[in-house]
């Protein structure tokens, strides 16, 4: 009870020293709390925000995978493979809704099939009478058969929305994107200048012994080989091609961990890991985890990760928090430097008072604890009143970087009170040794 009424009573001296160490430790929460809650949010954050860039999972059909391996012709970007040549083995359009049935369906945010073919395509050929006039269809483009907003219902009762309107999400279109269900088509934009196509004419397709008339509804500018294909409903291409639920490739949108060499590892064998290995890789969200369980669900299919962009998700994650790390740790270090010099201050302006009490058989434990508390009391308060600023202060990086508020774990806080701890009793060493040094003779007298 007499420690804390020295207490309460120092604490309304030195008013100044004490509101600039509150203020101090305070800076140091807010920066603190908002840098680690950011650190341990960013990683869904950034593979959100990366995504959105395409695809980061290609399924093939296993012969098409083992080709494009021997002659290294697999292309690794996100685009559709518009100049691919016409695929000679597929996979069942009917399987790839199994992917929402994976261990980690929910982190399958999108996914689009493709069936890639070539056809013969005109502007205006036989519209008005109904048919196609085969010697108007002169160009030969490439055709992307695919889902574009598309709802499937999985066999787990799960519905979702899934197709290249999401997978594509940086075109830029001209019009508006086509519908699943209805004779309508899309047109790159380099395809489009060529043919002299604008949006609301019709486009008339045939392939071998099919044809079609489809209206353009949408031109495209996708920066990449696509500007010079046609997209259009799955059905309406494997009508063309004569290939009924058949697909050559599916694009997986994944929220993924960056791979570590766990990962590695198992994406070169997952039968060499160990049983406890094993379980930890197929238990963790690393792109050939997913991809692995994606083959187990789609019969004859090989799974692949992108791997430009898991590189790109991981060493951009990685550096985010490295810089986020670093700005804590040196907002630490600035709190420690402020609170040791400005204890050093206020000891020596007090040190009679010290000297009085060592003088009158307080110990030095007793001294070095009075002043730890007060120092403990201020600081409590700017780490409480900072950790607040600093939950806000996270929230405004989240929206103006990623769009979307960042989730606060209570470990957060947690971390954030044990450093401070550290640091505080850490700069508040040389004022104790500075205690322990003080002789009451000395001071009371003058010597």
């Amino acid at each position: 009870m007499f420690l804390n009424r020295m207490v309460l009573r120092s604490l309304s001296r030195q008013l100044g020293r004490r509101v600039l160490i509150a203020l101090s430790v305070g800076l140091s929460a807010c920066v603190s709390v908002a840098m680690l809650g950011v650190v341990f949010d960013v990683g869904d954050k950034l593979n959100a925000e990366l995504s959105t860039y395409g695809s980061n999972i290609v399924v093939q059909p296993k012969s098409d995978a083992v080709v494009s391996d021997l002659y290294a012709s697999g292309d690794s970007g996100t685009s559709g493979g518009a100049t691919k040549a016409d695929p000679t083995s597929f996979i069942k359009e009917s399987d790839t809704t199994k992917i929402k049935t994976i261990f980690w369906a929910y982190n399958i945010t999108d996914f689009a099939p493709q069936l890639n073919t070539h056809a013969k395509v005109g502007v205006g050929c036989g519209a008005a009478s109904g048919t196609v006039d085969e010697s108007c269809t002169s160009h030969s483009v490439p055709l992307v058969g695919t889902w574009f907003n598309k709802r499937i219902t999985a066999s787990t009762g799960e519905s979702s929305t899934v197709g290249v309107q999401g997978m594509r999400s940086w075109w830029k279109i001209q019009g508006r994107w086509a519908k699943d269900d209805g004779d309508e088509a899309m047109l790159g934009a380099t395809l489009a200048k060529e043919l002299d196509a604008t949006v609301g004419d019709t486009l008339s397709v045939s392939k071998g012994e099919g044809a079609r008339q489809l209206k353009i509804v949408g031109i495209f500018d996708s920066g990449d080989d696509d500007n010079g294909a046609v997209y259009l409903p799955s059905s309406i291409a494997q009508e063309l091609a004569g290939l009924p639920d058949q697909v050559d490739r599916v694009e997986v949108k994944a929220l993924t961990t960056p791979e570590n060499d766990l990962a590695r590892k198992a994406a070169r064998n997952p039968g060499a890991l160990s049983q406890e290995d094993w379980e930890t890789w197929y238990c963790t969200a690393y792109p050939s985890s997913i991809a692995y369980q994606i083959e187990e669900v789609i019969p004859g299919s090989v799974a692949k990760q992108v791997r430009q962009v898991a590189a790109l998700q991981g060493d951009v994650m990685k550096k985010t928090q490295a810089v986020m790390i670093l700005m804590t740790a040196l907002s630490l270090l600035a709190a420690a430097i402020a609170v040791a010099n400005l204890m050093a201050a206020a000891i020596s302006e007090r040190s009679s008072e010290f000297a009085l009490l060592k003088a009158i058989g307080a110990s030095d434990g007793s001294v070095s604890r009075l002043v730890l508390l007060e120092t403990a009391s201020v600081s409590l308060v700017g780490a409480v009143v900072g950790a607040g600023l600093g939950s806000v202060m996270a929230q405004v990086v989240g929206h103006v970087v990623f769009g979307s508020g960042i989730t606060m774990r209570p470990m957060v806080f947690v971390l954030v009170f044990v450093l401070l701890a550290v640091t505080i009793l850490a700069a508040s060493l040389s004022g104790i040794r500075s205690i322990l040094r003080l002789r009451p003779a000395e001071v009371l007298h003058g010597r």
